[in-house]
C-alpha cells in the first residue's frame, strides 16, 4: 500500500512534519509526497535516510515526485 502527500505550495519545514507523520502512522507504506521546491526535496529525502527509506525521485518540470519506501533502520 502507498500514501501520497501532496505540499506543493508549502514551505518548509511542513514538508518535513507531513511526511514525518505519514511515516509514524504508516510506517511499512511506501510514501509518495509531490513537492515542488529543491530545498523541500532535500529536506524531506535527509529524513527519509535518517528514518531508514529508501527514496527515488522523478522530476516533471519544477516538480518532484519522491517516492519513499521503508527499509530497515
Amino acid at each position: 500500500m502507498s500514501l501520497e502527500i501532496d505540499v506543493r505550495g508549502l514551505s518548509c519545514p511542513i514538508p518535513v512534519v507531513k511526511t514525518k507523520q505519514a511515516m509514524e502512522k504508516s510506517p511499512a507504506d511506501t510514501i509518495v509526497v509531490l513537492l515542488e521546491t529543491e530545498v523541500s526535496k532535500e529536506n524531506v529525502m535527509r529524513l527519509a535516510e535518517n528514518q531508514g527509506y529508501r527514496s527515488k525521485v522523478e522530476q516533471a518540470g519544477n516538480e518532484y515526485k519522491l517516492i519513499l519506501e521503508p527499509g530497515s533502520k
